[in-house]
């Protein structure tokens, strides 16, 4: 008999088990498209949606706060809509293996569906950000917002400590994983099977690819920027995954009461029709090498989940309109503080 969830959880059943792949479809909105029997092939967009939920998973499983906040839900029947997911890169080459900046990621995207969506500049940080939709389901799959750290925007002595860090680096892309993304790219679908293979490999890229680090590098760059101090520690996992709820404000006064560790204040785009807010980042147990040659242990921030309201747009020439899927510079900076050893 067929899965309620057609392919996308069959497919999840092989990889995760049934009982981990049952909460997922408990806790995420799953679009009905996704839900339907495809036959033996699974399509662009479910895979891009198994990527999402696995990553999804992951963080949940990372961050405390996230986790009460998903148990929360399950109690009191609510579902989670994940809007994006985040990830930071570095702009530089030697980054060993590994493809220099959002390369690392977009590489994985472009097969499954995902375009370009909108540029923003994030200048206080020296950083650039780029949102990337699905376009076969831009409303219903979780973006992702690709940050690109710029190192030639800071001190002599930051860049060579990055390179140490990042010199290391191992590409976990398979080359049977770059065959089964150029057939995907060029098919839009993959069996069973094929997905079965790709997906933890894929899952595997978003992590960290370099290896040990000098707690006096880790303070080189933590002086300068709290974001690169970041990568040095988690790399490239998801910095944040996303709950798109219809009033955040409601949302935010409620973690608040409930001892949560919500950020102050609700971040406004411009266009007044993205507000944005998040618990503080869980802090995670991180070793670094010592000056004595030693090691030691030293808690540093990890990851961390945002709340974000989106408002339609206005309607177009053809009396059409969709939600507002743009992110907004300063919304996004001050969500990067989330990660910030200082509170805001």
């Amino acid at each position: 008999m067929p899965k309620p969830g057609g392919i996308l959880q069959t497919t999840l059943d092989n990889l995760i088990g049934p009982k981990r792949t049952e909460r997922l479809f408990d806790v995420l909105v799953v679009d009905p498209a996704f839900l339907e029997d495809s036959g033996a092939r699974i399509s662009r967009s479910k895979l891009a949606q198994a990527l999402n939920m696995l990553l999804f998973e992951d963080l949940i499983e990372r961050v405390p706060a996230a986790k009460i906040y998903v148990d929360q839900s399950l109690r009191n029947g609510k579902t989670i809509l994940h809007d994006h997911g985040a990830v930071r890169t570095i702009a530089m080459a030697g980054m060993g293996n590994l493809p220099a900046g959002q390369e690392a990621i977009t590489r994985i995207l472009r097969p499954l569906g995902y375009a370009l969506h909108g540029v923003y500049p994030l200048e206080r940080l020296r950083m650039t950000g780029r949102s990337y939709a699905q376009v076969d389901f831009p409303e219903e799959i979780a973006q992702f917002f690709v940050s690109e750290l710029h190192p030639e925007r800071f001190s002599a002595e930051f860049q060579a400590a990055l390179s140490r860090i990042v010199a290391t680096s191992t590409d976990p892309l398979t080359q049977g994983a770059h065959n089964l993304l150029e057939e995907l790219e060029a098919a839009r679908s993959l069996s069973q099977d094929q997905a079965v293979a790709l997906l933890p490999v894929l899952v595997s890229c978003f992590g960290r690819r370099h290896g040990e680090i000098t707690l006096e590098d880790y303070e080189k760059l933590l002086a300068e920027s709290s974001e690169a101090a970041w990568i040095a520690t988690e790399g490239n996992a998801f910095n944040h995954v996303t709950d798109r709820v219809e009033d955040v404000d409601q949302l935010a006064a409620e973690q608040k009461a409930l001892g949560q560790p919500m950020k102050a204040a609700v971040e406004t785009s411009q266009s007044s029709r993205v507000r944005q807010t998040a618990f503080r980042a869980a802090l995670v147990p991180r070793t670094f090498r010592a000056p004595n040659g030693g090691s030691l242990e030293k808690e540093v921030p990890g990851s961390f989940l945002e709340f974000i309201t989106r408002l339609p747009l206005p309607e177009d020439d053809s009396g059409k309109k969709g939600l507002d899927l743009s992110f907004d510079s300063s919304n996004a900076q001050a969500i990067f503080k989330m990660t910030s050893t200082s509170k805001s």
